[in-house]
């Protein structure tokens, strides 16, 4: 299993915002660093387009963090591909590719968030149709140097060619997905990996969507060796379980609190908090060895995965403790699951 962190540049606490922007994309820089020092897989940088986020421009903070790493992949988490140039976005991804000397990887969504339409000239009304239509052009061009092609949303390509290409043949592309069971099927259709984004409730509840995702793989003709389902859940280590909830609680409930208000969500209890904590809820929080026996008890559930994503940043936490937080899963937790589960190092 591959072990790597998301994160949003995200800060929803009034504490967070006395960090100023600049010093906070800094320390994303170097929290990107440390994790490739300690070893982990991936550092995935979301896209958003509001207030409380500094990640409107993903490839820009993952080409600053190409030049600065050596081993660790870089990849959106996700970027917003319905309100995106496919054409642009293959671009800056192919060129941090190449800075990285083959480490990029996208994963591409809907967008959870809407704020990206409106911004960007796209209707709301056209949100399926917007990512499937610009999805079938992204997969294009990463197969062929000069495309052909005409949609409903975009002026044809008439063979022009696109570049540069990247080091990666092909460049990875995940499907990143919540709870709609044509994205799962969808992505399975094609062949391509799937990131579940598992932020609440039960995780084992998202096994039948998980099935569908691998039924719809092999009905298609593709090897179940290419359908890799990965996790993108909340999740943070500390020392031990109590410090890490303590630690974490505050900052999250701020978040799913803020966030529940547009959605019509409740505000976070402590109690709520604490049912996510349990044996078979989401969050992903607590000591090394706490950790280590979610995540394995997760996979089981869903039948084995191939990488899961901790996202720390929505709890607002201070640099030092997200510092620490990664070093623990590079130097404890993901060592621990290689051996138990299998990964990509020793």
């Amino acid at each position: 299993m591959e072990i790597g962190i998301d994160s949003f540049a995200a800060a929803f606490t009034e504490d967070s915002r006395t960090v100023s922007a600049s010093e906070r994309l800094r320390n994303l820089i170097e929290q990107i660093e440390r994790a490739d020092e300690v070893g982990l897989d991936s550092f995935g940088v979301g896209e958003h387009h509001r207030r409380e986020f500094l990640d409107s421009a993903p490839a820009v903070i993952l080409g600053a963090a190409a030049a600065r790493t050596q081993r660790i992949r870089l990849t959106s988490a996700v970027s917003v591909l319905s309100a995106s140039d496919p054409v642009r976005l293959f671009q800056e991804f192919a060129t941090i590719d190449l800075l990285s000397h083959g480490r990029a990887e996208m994963v591409v969504g809907r967008g959870s968030s809407i704020e990206a339409f409106p911004l960007f000239g796209f209707r709301l009304e056209d949100y399926d149709a917007l990512f499937a239509e610009k999805l079938d052009l992204l997969l294009k061009i990463r197969e062929n140097e000069h495309v052909r092609w005409s949609g409903r949303f975009r002026p044809a390509l008439t063979g022009q060619g696109i570049y540069p290409r990247p080091m990666q043949d092909p460049l990875p592309i995940w499907v990143g997905v919540g709870g709609t069971p044509q994205s799962f099927v969808r992505a399975g259709a094609l062949g391509l990996p799937l990131m579940a984004a598992i932020i609440g409730g039960e995780t084992r509840r998202f096994r039948p969507l998980i099935d569908l995702y691998r039924q719809a793989g092999v009905q298609a003709g593709h090897p179940t060796g290419r359908l890799k389902v990965g996790v993108h859940s909340p999740g943070y280590v500390a020392d031990t379980t109590d410090k890490a909830a303590d630690d974490f609680l505050p900052g999250f409930a701020r978040a799913i609190s803020d966030i529940g208000k547009e959605r019509g969500w409740p505000a976070m209890t402590r109690k709520d908090f604490e049912a996510q904590l349990g044996p078979e809820g989401a969050l992903i929080v607590g000591s090394p060895e706490d950790v280590v026996d979610k995540i394995t008890r997760h996979s089981e559930a869903l039948g084995g995965i191939s990488r899961l994503t901790f996202q720390m940043n929505a709890a607002s936490l201070p640099h030092e403790k997200i510092m620490r937080a990664i070093e623990l899963i590079g130097t404890r937790v993901a060592p621990a699951l290689r051996i138990k589960l299998g990964g990509a190092k020793s």
